[in-house]
């Protein structure tokens, strides 16, 4: 049996994944274990996880493969500041003793890491693969396609920032690519940093924003900064951004073109012009999206499409795709980003390298995205005594019952269960859930459990056998990345003096049935739950259905703003002491916060650095 362990690590997103004979037994951020969001660093924590989940030590592991080619991007990074001198200097300045020091010698820096868990870990063990082949490979290899195209769309890898490949069985080939500084990835990311949100973090609040606003400046960026061919290709006028060699996104040329400067996250409020903004790149990002994949189904006439990269998780281009009809079938990696590059680079390794068969799953390799650790009930007693909890112990029946009943009532359920999920998104492990028909849902869980932004949406976790009663949407979207509009019969009218309002004036309104998962353009970002994959979430959403006559619940992750997804028992606790989540469910352990004799955790918002 051939053991591969897949590494992403020190740029954002580090993870581990390992594979045995091409199965994929286990895979999860280091972000969970360290409690640092995004975090970059070698995934020690994740690399013991994943083998002890495995059951192996990293002695027996055959080979460890990082998802990217340092000396590629080296050149990347001399060529772009040379091309630009003597301006970026400053930034030139910044990055070169990190990468004298420790990146541009990765090799020795990840031996030396890695013999922390192995004295005598051999370097020869130790494989690259390059960047967007990673993304593909962890797409396609994961998917439920024999054949199929695959889009890889980020930021940058080495020099790539859209690939092409296609996959055919064990085979992966790259077949066209574009390279920086022309990247869409970066071109959201630049308006994301416009608006005043983090970069590399802050993309999904900009997507969630675009909705308030009018696509008003969507001619003014085609016209302006972006060269987009009916192909889908496109370059980016470089006067406009500092990205490729400054310390910040855009400049001033930028700035003077729509009329402002950066929003300050920390002073300036979201205006109405942010919002036609965010609607506008929003527009733009799915036009490019949409012109390449024509392109692509067009040139190959292959009916399937993967994606993968960053871009990947934009999951209201995704829907755009999926309505389009392009493609007959589209599957995309749940662990889109860097994070997933761990494994696809141990399965680059395993189909590319050593040229292993494929044996292709019938619904995706990717086990419901349920790939971290798990905790016995005895485990998780343990650490809830060990803190001073206050639990009932009930059958799996009673677990169900009464958390169905309690979500009901209108309470804020706080849900751990099963393996921890990979990739960005809690997908019914690691949970938050609520009742989607309460008007005052939204509000209360972003302002009083997940202490962020008012304008945030959140998505539904509905039976995927009832999907289509609720939602305009056919198929599966069990990874959350694929966003669809509530069904017209379960819309309410609108008033004219609702229709009348702008911007953040919107979002009181009761839109739908289910108004606390219906976006203020009645657009809901689906997970259809299966119980193949999570019978346990399959069976309290039905019973939530049976109480309610409704088949979805109100599913956002298990943190607040600014902290990674809860990774262990004790975080689940600290997180539902930090917050006015009404019970904590773990396993078949229920803590109800009333009856907690142990002091809330103070300052727990605070504690995590906002994102």
């Amino acid at each position: 049996m051939k053991k591969i362990l897949g590494l992403s690590a020190l740029y954002h997103d580090s993870a581990a994944a390992l594979i045995v004979d091409g199965k994929i037994i286990s895979a999860a951020q280091e972000e969970r274990f360290s409690r640092r969001k995004h975090d970059a660093a070698f995934p020690l924590q994740a690399i013991k996880s994943v083998l002890s989940e495995g059951g192996i030590s990293l002695e027996q592991v055959d080979h460890v493969v990082f998802y990217d080619k340092p000396f590629l991007k080296f050149e990347r990074l001399l060529e772009t500041y040379l091309a630009r001198a003597p301006r970026g200097f400053a930034s030139f300045r910044m990055a070169m003793p990190v990468w004298l020091r420790e990146k541009l010698f990765l090799k020795d820096l990840l031996t030396k890491e890695l013999r922390v868990l192995s004295a005598t870990f051999p370097a020869e063990k130790l494989l690259f693969a390059e960047h967007h082949l990673s993304h593909a490979a962890s797409a396609f290899f994961a998917s439920p396609f024999e054949r199929a195209v695959v889009l890889t769309l980020d930021g940058v890898g080495e020099w790539a920032t859209t690939s092409v490949a296609i996959g055919d069985g064990n085979r992966l080939d790259i077949v066209r690519e574009l390279h920086f500084p022309h990247s869409l990835g970066l071109l959201y990311s630049a308006f994301t940093y416009y608006c005043g949100f983090r970069v590399n973090s802050g993309e999904y609040k900009l997507m969630g924003l675009a909705p308030y606003g009018t696509p008003r400046y969507a001619d003014l960026i085609l016209d302006t900064l972006i060269d987009l061919k009916e192909d889908g290709s496109f370059r980016l006028d470089q006067s406009y951004f500092d990205y490729a060699a400054g310390l910040t996104m855009t400049n001033k040329r930028f700035h003077t073109l729509f009329g402002a400067p950066p929003r300050k996250p920390d002073s300036d409020p979201v205006t109405q012009f942010h919002m036609d903004v965010a609607a506008s790149i929003q527009a733009v990002t799915e036009e490019v999206v949409l012109r390449i994949t024509r392109s692509l189904r067009a040139e190959f006439d292959i009916p399937a499409l993967c994606l993968a990269g960053g871009v990947a998780l934009n999951c209201v281009a995704n829907g755009a795709l999926v309505r389009e009809g392009t493609f007959d079938h589209i599957w995309v990696q749940p662990a889109s980003g860097d994070a997933g590059g761990a494994l696809g680079a141990a399965l680059c390794a395993h189909h590319l390298e050593f040229g292993a068969p494929r044996f292709v799953e019938p619904g995706d390799a990717m086990q419901g995205s349920y790939l971290g650790p798990s905790f016995s009930d005895e485990t998780v007693k343990a650490s809830l005594d060990a803190v001073g909890a206050v639990y009932e112990c009930l059958s799996s029946d009673e677990t169900i019952d009464r958390t169905a009943r309690a979500i009901a009532d209108g309470q804020a359920i706080g849900w751990f269960q099963g393996r921890m999920e990979y990739g960005p998104r809690a997908l019914g492990n690691r949970s938050i859930l609520a009742d989607p028909r309460s008007e005052t849902m939204q509000r209360t869980l972003n302002l009083k459990v997940k202490f962020r932004e008012s304008f945030r949406p959140f998505a539904p976790s509905v039976l995927h056998e009832d999907v289509q009663s609720w939602f305009e949407f056919e198929g599966k979207s069990p990874y959350m990345l694929f966003v669809a509009k509530v069904a017209e019969h379960r819309r309410h009218p609108m008033r004219q003096e609702d229709k009348d309002l702008f911007g953040i004036d919107r979002l009181n309104i009761a839109r739908s049935a289910i108004p606390a998962v219906t976006h203020v353009d009645y657009s809901a970002r689906l997970q259809t739950v299966h119980a193949e994959t999570n019978a346990r979430y399959h069976a309290l959403v039905s019973r939530f259905k049976a109480l309610t006559g409704c088949p979805v619940l109100v599913n956002t992750s298990f943190n607040v703003r600014g902290e990674p997804i809860v990774g262990t028992p004790e975080d689940a606790f600290r997180c539902f002491m930090g917050t006015d989540l009404d019970a904590l469910v773990i396993g078949n352990l229920y803590l109800r916060k009333s009856e907690q004799t142990v002091a809330a955790t103070p300052g727990y918002k605070e504690s995590y650095k906002l994102d």
